[in-house]
């Protein structure tokens, strides 16, 4: 199993950036997805997550509405679109897919086994 995510950058506030996760070794719609963040000095958070088959998706709240994640099963990759991006959401990224586990969403960072490297986002105001 690998991920590798892509996309990161710097953009100044108001502007977007899509992420990009290539994966392999499994079959990305039969298993739960998410995408975590992590900002200098805190720990790492999830930002979106979507069921195994797009059975339903969910953001923290911060994001709602601004973000949207997604897979494209014939390029095997996930993406995580974010538009109107605020300084706050200065990070590194990583994608995150949940094997051995249940098939449902989660934003909790323990029940993914399988992580990509990260990719850094920086917005600036």
């Amino acid at each position: 199993v690998q991920l590798q995510a892509s996309g990161g950058g710097s953009v100044q506030a108001e502007g977007s950036l899509r992420l990009s996760c290539f994966t392999s070794g499994f079959t990305l719609d039969r298993y739960a997805i998410g995408w975590f963040r992590q900002a200098p000095g805190k720990e790492r958070l999830g930002v979106a997550c979507i069921s195994a088959g797009e059975r339903g998706s969910d953001y923290v709240e911060s994001v709602k509405g601004r973000f949207t994640i997604s897979r494209d099963k014939s390029k095997n990759t996930i993406y995580l679109q974010m538009n109107d991006l605020k300084p706050e959401d200065t990070a590194v990224y990583y994608c995150a897919v949940r094997i051995g586990g249940s098939e449902y969403k989660s934003l909790r960072e323990y029940e993914y086994r399988n992580w990509g490297q990260g990719t850094l986002v920086t917005v600036s105001s």
